[in-house]
């Protein structure tokens, strides 16, 4: 029998890692298996970071050697990985980019995850992809120069004022939601980031702007690297404060009205506020 063909290889690994979440939508298992993965990372071989804090390097430069449901580094002396495409297939179920689309990405690295919701968002859409680390910016242009429906722009993700946008895709740790991101949600658009806490662990979050209020929802576990300027003291502390007490799944709103914390609130900060009460 013949050996396995690169886009064979690409494929049966999209279908394993969509099997893997329960993610049932064709389109968003289309893009994984068509954009090739080993474009994104430069040569190989290639710096695959196992279940232990270590790299383990490829076995040499086949680019099949890349379909690995495991982060790949894009700078192992800083510890910045291409991320786990199961979370991010996931997280992307979550979002849901439709064709038309203009979904914001913060956090591109080397523009892997950019060029998938590119694909999801067809030639009608368009992706602005915010990086805020000058090198990666410039590896990420560079990847990037033949996706047309992309612009990658070398800024700060927390506050670049961007175009209304119908999804924004934070691939970076913050303490709260930049109040640009929920300003610059069209109606409907959606919002996916994750909260962390000091050691770089703690809950995605999905907002949902609404006629008169956001929607919002803690997905589950996941670990990232901080969100450069998304990070305050205040923040931090109440969100470790309500990941101890639990109850992740009792979040059902995202309040920026003026309150005073009482038994709903979730995580309570000035402006923002995690809630359990249902959104308006």
């Amino acid at each position: 029998m013949g050996r396995e063909s690169l886009a064979d290889v690409r494929r049966r690994f999209a279908e394993r890692i969509a099997k893997q979440q329960k993610v049932d939508d064709r389109r968003l298992i289309e893009a994984f298996a068509s954009v090739p993965r080993e474009d994104f990372l430069g040569p190989g071989p290639w710096q695959v970071l196992d279940n232990t804090p270590h790299y383990v390097a490829t076995a040499g430069d086949d680019p099949a050697l890349v379909y690995v449901n495991a982060p790949i580094a894009l700078d192992a002396g800083r510890r910045i990985n291409n991320g786990e495409p199961a979370l991010h297939i996931g997280m992307m179920a979550s979002l849901s980019p439709q064709p038309g689309d203009h979904v914001v990405h913060i956090g591109v690295g080397g523009g892997y995850f950019t060029a998938i919701l590119a694909h999801l968002v067809g030639p009608g859409g368009r992706v602005t992809a915010i990086e805020y680390d000058a090198a990666l910016a410039e590896r990420a242009t560079a990847n990037l120069a033949g996706t047309s429906n992309v612009t990658v722009i070398r800024a700060d993700g927390t506050s670049y004022d961007f175009n209304p946008a119908d999804g924004v895709y934070v691939n970076a740790g913050a303490t709260r939601p930049s109040p640009l991101w929920l300003d610059k949600l069209k109606s409907s658009g959606r919002l996916l980031m994750v909260l962390t806490a000091e050691n770089r662990w703690g809950q995605i979050l999905k907002v949902q702007r609404l006629h008169a209020g956001y929607a919002a929802a803690l997905l589950g576990p996941c670990g990232i690297i901080p969100c450069v300027n998304g990070r305050d003291a205040v923040s931090e502390a109440a969100f470790a404060v309500a990941l101890a007490d639990g109850g992740m799944e009792d979040v059902k709103s995202l309040r920026r009205d003026a309150h005073d914390a009482d038994e709903s609130c979730w995580m309570h900060c000035e402006g923002f506020c995690l809630s359990r009460l249902e959104p308006n």
